[in-house]
């Protein structure tokens, strides 16, 4: 999420699992640029060496975020929906959000005391 808001192109390159990339269609719904590459990127500099199941996600920003309404996939992704929903102008509305509670200790206070405005719904 910190990459739609970062001047410039940005390239994520994922290389351990094949469908981590998946949540960025949610950041795209809320406005972001990001093109994901399902079989990686040729070429360029790189830190690691280029692996089968590799996929690239290539972010241009910064782009403004537009409140949406958004599911929580897995831990990772539903922590950056979260994020994202926090600066995007208008309402969020994300559900699953239990899965962040379990996942990272006291989320919900943390970013009350952040000052993040947001109601737990269910």
């Amino acid at each position: 999420m910190a990459l739609t808001q970062a001047e410039g192109e940005s390239t994520v390159h994922e290389t351990v699992y094949e469908n981590r990339l998946g949540f960025t269609q949610a950041l795209v719904k809320m406005g972001a640029d990001i093109v994901v590459h399902h079989h990686g990127l040729e070429g360029g500099a790189r830190r690691v060496p280029r692996r089968a199941l590799e996929q690239a996600a290539v972010i241009n920003g910064p782009t403004p975020l537009t409140g949406a309404e958004i599911e929580v996939p897995d831990l990772r992704g539903g922590f950056s929906y979260v994020v994202a929903a926090l600066a995007a102008q208008g309402e969020s509305r994300v559900s699953g959000v239990g899965i962040i509670s379990r996942g990272y200790e006291k989320f919900f206070d943390k970013l009350t005391a952040l000052g993040a405005d947001f109601d737990i719904v269910g």
